[in-house]
Protein backbone atom coordinates (compact mmCIF):
# COMPACT_ATOMS: atom_id res chain seq x y z
CA UNK A 1 0.00 0.00 0.00
CA UNK A 2 1.23 3.19 -0.84
CA UNK A 3 1.14 6.44 0.64
CA UNK A 4 -1.31 7.96 -1.34
CA UNK A 5 -3.93 4.97 -0.76
CA UNK A 6 -3.32 5.24 2.82
CA UNK A 7 -4.22 8.47 3.30
CA UNK A 8 -6.80 8.43 0.92
CA UNK A 9 -8.45 4.95 2.94
CA UNK A 10 -8.31 7.20 6.54
CA UNK A 11 -10.16 9.87 4.70
CA UNK A 12 -12.70 7.65 3.71
CA UNK A 13 -13.05 6.17 6.75
CA UNK A 14 -13.17 9.56 8.53
CA UNK A 15 -15.84 10.24 6.01
CA UNK A 16 -17.68 7.22 6.83
CA UNK A 17 -17.21 8.09 10.74
CA UNK A 18 -18.85 11.39 10.49
CA UNK A 19 -21.32 10.31 8.76
CA UNK A 20 -22.07 7.91 11.13
CA UNK A 21 -22.44 10.98 14.11
CA UNK A 22 -24.81 12.50 11.81
CA UNK A 23 -27.35 9.55 10.76
CA UNK A 24 -26.91 7.85 14.18
CA UNK A 25 -26.83 10.56 16.37
CA UNK A 26 -27.98 13.54 14.71
CA UNK A 27 -29.30 15.63 18.01
CA UNK A 28 -26.07 15.32 19.01
CA UNK A 29 -24.42 16.41 15.72
CA UNK A 30 -27.09 19.60 15.07
CA UNK A 31 -25.88 20.33 18.63
CA UNK A 32 -22.10 20.67 17.74
CA UNK A 33 -22.73 22.12 14.34
CA UNK A 34 -25.45 24.42 16.28
CA UNK A 35 -28.53 23.56 14.39
CA UNK A 36 -32.06 23.92 15.70
CA UNK A 37 -35.05 22.11 14.70
CA UNK A 38 -37.91 23.94 13.87
CA UNK A 39 -41.79 23.46 14.34
CA UNK A 40 -41.58 20.36 12.51
CA UNK A 41 -38.77 17.22 13.22
CA UNK A 42 -37.83 18.23 9.42
CA UNK A 43 -33.81 19.32 10.65
CA UNK A 44 -33.24 15.42 12.29
CA UNK A 45 -34.42 13.95 8.82
CA UNK A 46 -32.06 15.99 6.82
CA UNK A 47 -29.15 15.63 9.14
CA UNK A 48 -29.47 11.87 8.65
CA UNK A 49 -29.98 12.50 5.08
CA UNK A 50 -27.02 15.06 4.04
CA UNK A 51 -24.74 14.76 6.84
CA UNK A 52 -25.22 11.30 8.01
CA UNK A 53 -25.92 8.80 5.11
CA UNK A 54 -24.53 10.56 2.40
CA UNK A 55 -21.24 10.23 3.82
CA UNK A 56 -21.58 6.82 5.06
CA UNK A 57 -22.57 5.87 1.16
CA UNK A 58 -20.15 7.27 -0.33
CA UNK A 59 -17.38 6.62 1.71
CA UNK A 60 -18.08 3.13 1.42
CA UNK A 61 -18.06 3.81 -2.35
CA UNK A 62 -15.09 4.98 -2.69
CA UNK A 63 -13.56 2.12 -0.15
CA UNK A 64 -15.64 -0.55 -2.45
CA UNK A 65 -14.06 0.77 -5.99
CA UNK A 66 -10.84 2.16 -4.96
CA UNK A 67 -10.08 3.88 -8.40
CA UNK A 68 -8.36 7.23 -8.99
CA UNK A 69 -12.19 8.37 -10.73
CA UNK A 70 -14.34 7.79 -7.08
CA UNK A 71 -11.25 9.20 -4.83
CA UNK A 72 -11.39 12.37 -7.56
CA UNK A 73 -15.02 12.55 -7.16
CA UNK A 74 -15.07 12.51 -2.92
CA UNK A 75 -12.81 15.66 -3.44
CA UNK A 76 -15.17 17.69 -6.22
CA UNK A 77 -17.73 16.75 -2.96
CA UNK A 78 -15.37 17.85 -0.41
CA UNK A 79 -14.64 20.98 -2.76
CA UNK A 80 -18.34 21.82 -3.20
CA UNK A 81 -18.56 21.83 0.51
CA UNK A 82 -15.71 24.00 0.97
CA UNK A 83 -17.16 26.35 -1.12
CA UNK A 84 -20.63 26.25 0.11
CA UNK A 85 -18.98 27.04 3.59
CA UNK A 86 -16.64 29.59 2.55
CA UNK A 87 -19.83 31.46 0.32
CA UNK A 88 -22.49 31.22 3.49
CA UNK A 89 -19.53 32.37 6.00
CA UNK A 90 -18.55 35.65 3.46
CA UNK A 91 -22.37 35.76 2.65
CA UNK A 92 -23.77 35.28 5.94
CA UNK A 93 -21.43 36.90 8.28
CA UNK A 94 -20.74 33.35 10.19
CA UNK A 95 -17.16 33.74 9.85
CA UNK A 96 -15.91 32.02 13.58
CA UNK A 97 -13.28 29.95 14.51
CA UNK A 98 -15.99 26.49 14.09
CA UNK A 99 -17.07 27.52 10.61
CA UNK A 100 -13.51 28.19 9.37
CA UNK A 101 -11.90 25.44 10.80
CA UNK A 102 -14.54 23.23 8.73
CA UNK A 103 -13.46 25.09 5.92
CA UNK A 104 -9.97 24.37 6.12
CA UNK A 105 -10.28 21.08 6.42
CA UNK A 106 -12.57 20.28 3.71
CA UNK A 107 -10.67 22.21 1.79
CA UNK A 108 -7.44 20.62 2.70
CA UNK A 109 -8.99 17.25 2.17
CA UNK A 110 -10.66 18.19 -1.74
CA UNK A 111 -7.05 19.46 -2.19
CA UNK A 112 -5.46 16.15 -1.16
CA UNK A 113 -7.95 14.31 -3.11
CA UNK A 114 -7.99 16.06 -6.31
CA UNK A 115 -4.48 16.46 -6.85
CA UNK A 116 -3.07 12.89 -5.31
CA UNK A 117 -5.65 11.17 -7.97
CA UNK A 118 -4.92 13.14 -10.55
CA UNK A 119 -4.41 12.92 -13.15
CA UNK A 120 -6.83 10.35 -13.57
CA UNK A 121 -5.61 6.22 -14.63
Amino acid sequence: MTAIDFINYAVALATIGLGLCGWLAPRWTMDKLDIRSGPTNMAYTEVSAVSGCLFVGIGIGVLVLNDPVAWFALGLAYGGAAVGRVTSILRDQAGSRQSWTFFGTEAALAAWLILANFPLT
